[in-house]
């Protein structure tokens, strides 16, 4: 376990060490070959040193690595994007005054991963918010930001749901605690609009969400939310993330995800199917926040 930048480096650092291993090189080979000292190589592989999108660019090119994929993958993980094959710095990198490290990990993070699968007991998952939604939510956290600052915070989580678009868009499974369609987070006219946006966006193909509800009783998620992130290509870059007031703890180690996995299967095994969670959500929307003109 760790913080976002240390799992991110070490992770990185084991696929480029796969990479040239694969390749059949050594790391005084891979070094002499782009001109760096052994020492350097080391540093990145074992992630005990950060690595620029053009570094990796460079070890990849020597590796023989021609995958698209994988290069976009691994530029995203190191901090960066990637456009036509190409590495650049991730669009978050313009926000950086605002944002702090940890999130911009892991909207890194969020930003090349494939697959998400994530409980929400409280609020609605960033993902699916509305702007009215999310300038709520971020003001009720964050009460002594100015007006201006929450407008970008806002815009950012705008900006992160682009992930859910686009040719390869990002899986996400969600369960959603009934508490999230419930409680008045925001006035009713914000909260019913917020519902229904969940009901169209679980219409997308590469959307499920699930409910669950009250009636299914005590269950392993009170311990609180989390996300899997999960890659394309290999697993060994998963990670769980978990939220605290003033920080996120990340776990990489085979048998937290595996613990994880195995606690998001049992919660979706007692949630709703998704076709009666969208009639559930369509019913809170219709009572709990009626006569509010949405």
């Amino acid at each position: 376990m760790g913080h976002g930048p240390v799992v991110r480096r070490r992770k990185l650092g084991a696929e480029l060490r796969r990479q040239r291993a694969l390749a059949g090189l050594t790391s005084d080979e891979a070094a002499r070959r782009v001109g760096w000292h052994q020492s350097k190589v080391s540093r990145i592989e074992t992630g005990r040193s950060g690595v620029k999108p053009g570094d990796v660019e460079l070890l990849l090119d020597v590796y023989g690595v021609r995958d698209a994929e994988l290069r976009a993958l691994l530029a995203a993980l190191c901090g960066g994007g990637a456009q036509d094959g190409t590495a650049r710095r991730g669009w978050w990198h313009t926000h950086r005054d605002l944002l702090p490290p940890e999130y911009r990990d892991f909207i890194s993070l969020e930003f090349g991963a494939s697959r998400a699968r994530t409980l929400e007991t409280t609020v609605v998952p960033g993902l699916l918010q509305t702007a009215d939604y999310a300038r709520t939510v971020t003001r009720a956290t964050l009460s002594d930001l100015p007006a201006r600052q929450v407008d970008e915070l806002v815009e950012v989580r705008m900006a992160r749901q682009e992930v859910l678009r686009g040719a390869r868009p990002l899986e996400l499974w969600a369960v959603l605690d009934e508490a999230v369609l419930r409680r008045e987070i925001a006035s009713p006219r914000v909260m019913a609009a917020q519902l229904r946006h969940i009901l169209d966006m679980g219409q997308l193909s590469h959307v499920r969400l699930q409910v669950l509800p009250f009636a299914a009783g005590v269950h392993i998620g009170i311990t609180g939310p989390f996300v899997i992130f999960s890659f394309p290509l290999t697993s060994d870059l998963d990670v769980v993330v978990l939220d605290h007031l003033t920080s996120s703890l990340y776990l990489e180690r085979k048998e937290d995800l595996r613990a994880y996995s195995d606690a998001f299967d049992t919660l979706r095994g007692r949630a709703l199917s998704c076709e009666k969670s969208a009639e559930f959500i369509a019913r809170a929307a219709d009572t709990s926040w009626a006569g509010t003109g949405v």
